[in-house]
């Protein structure tokens, strides 16, 4: 199982990708751009939609998705790996959005910039405004299908979600990272080491396999003529079936209780659920806040990221993330971990 949090090589930035190299690099494929191309919302990618006179493939219309990978966030038999769970997705017939294929290949590359590449069929919907009991038993269904498929066969090259890769890894980055001063140092270190300690026995012997990863409710569309679908699969991991259940329904209130014995309930239709995994959510929980913290400190030098998280990096930031991994003990020491 590969344990590279950010890929294989140094990440590099997309200054140089520029509406001629996009509109080029898709006509190469066959497509005949018309020249319309609207940027869409990625933090970590570039993604584009473009108009097209001609079509190569019966999935794609008028309009396609162009994604641009983040150069070193995935290799490309991660990539690759994400490619082939959505295509067995479609095949199970789950409503997810794969790549389309020409002459048998979903992903490619511009070599003189070191971009890999894939196309999409554009499918336009919305993010659902909230989970009303429908949806939500409609999605523990569909969940419990994606982890159906996802169990059939290994992801060798994708990250497994543990104490290590998204705890003490995320950590190392962030100590070697300027945006961390210094009198942070040995608190954060203080505070992710005793988190991961005190874990680590309650990822002992659970079941691994391809998940979603990053299954909260804005990788959800809805379609008026199609229903719910599951989006951005890039984040595609292995670990259990709990973290894509608690990022769905994330609170801890009594109402999101609710929803989540909803959501399983309705989950248990298609696929056992083992309950003694929700212990695993509040560790899940703070190795994310480690997990988003070493995102942003990975990416700072990315202009639109100092944009979108002016308070990153500031005192305020660092106390509040350590107060609330100390916060995230506290909850997991008064859980019985057997």
């Amino acid at each position: 199982m590969n344990n590279q949090i950010w890929g294989n090589n140094e990440t590099e930035y997309f200054f140089n990708l520029n509406p001629e190299t996009i509109l080029n690099s898709i006509d190469k494929l066959g497509f005949k751009t018309t020249g319309r191309t609207l940027a869409l919302n990625s933090m970590e990618n570039r993604v584009y939609e473009l108009e097209v006179e001609s079509k190569v493939s019966p999935s794609a219309n008028d309009f396609i998705v162009a994604k641009f990978y983040r150069p070193g966030r995935w290799s490309k038999e991660q990539i690759l790996e994400e490619h082939q769970f959505l295509k067995e997705l479609i095949e199970d017939e789950i409503p997810v959005i794969a790549p389309i294929e020409i002459d048998g290949q979903t992903l490619f590359e511009i070599e003189t910039h070191k971009l890999w590449f894939t196309i999409f069929p554009k499918k336009a919907g919305r993010i659902p405004d909230e989970l009303n009991d429908e949806k939500i038993s409609i999605l523990g269904r569909l969940l419990a299908r994606i982890h159906n498929t996802g169990v059939r066969t290994q992801a060798t090259h994708r990250l497994e979600i543990n104490p290590t890769t998204f705890g003490r890894n995320n950590l190392e980055l962030l100590l070697n990272n300027q945006n961390l001063p210094q009198k942070y140092h040995t608190p954060l270190s203080d505070i992710v080491n005793r988190l991961c300690d005190t874990i680590d026995p309650w990822f002992d012997g659970i079941l691994n396999h391809r998940i979603h990863g990053d299954c909260h409710r804005s990788n959800l569309i809805h379609r008026e003529d199609e229903g719910l679908f599951f989006v951005d699969f890039d984040d595609m991991l292995v670990g259990p079936a709990v973290q894509d259940v608690w990022l769905l329904v994330p609170g801890d209130d009594k109402f999101a209780l609710e929803d989540r014995e909803k959501l399983l309930a309705n989950y248990e239709i298609m696929r056992d659920f083992d309950y003694s995994t929700l212990r695993l959510i509040e560790p899940l929980r703070a190795l994310r806040y480690t997990h988003f913290a070493a995102w942003m400190a990975k990416r700072w030098d990315d202009p639109s990221f100092t944009t979108a998280f002016p308070y990153f990096g500031s005192d305020e930031y660092w106390s509040s993330l350590i107060g609330d991994l100390y916060h995230q003990l506290e909850k997991i020491q008064g859980i019985s971990c057997f």
